[in-house]
């Protein structure tokens, strides 16, 4: 028998969202990234805080998989790489930034 993709185990598109944004980390990295447009892997981490480098790296790669974040590499020594949203990434900005309103409105401390 063939091995079930992790997609196959989304059933709705809720389930989906949350899948990529429901990171602590993940929804970072596209604030960031949305603030800054192109960053290299250092800048991001020092932007970002307090992560380290295995779940920042974790991170970028699941976000690269599922098109919301650009990784474009230089051939160049030393080898630069630089971060971006792509335009998957961009359209999800305006919904992360209503619900940092509303968990303003509604959060207490």
């Amino acid at each position: 028998m063939g091995q079930r993709k992790e997609s196959d185990n989304i059933r709705c598109p809720l389930e989906y969202g949350l899948k990529i944004f429901g990171s602590r980390w993940n929804a970072r990295i596209i604030c960031v990234l949305s603030a800054k447009e192109v960053l290299r892997y250092s800048e991001l981490r020092k932007q970002i805080g307090n992560i380290t480098d295995a779940v920042l790296a974790a991170s970028l790669k699941s976000l690269i998989e599922s098109e919301i974040v650009v990784r474009k590499s230089y051939d160049e020594v030393p080898p630069r790489v630089e971060y971006s949203l792509s335009e998957k990434g961009a359209s999800v900005v305006p919904i992360i930034q209503s619900i940092c309103k509303w968990s303003g409105i509604f959060y207490k401390l």
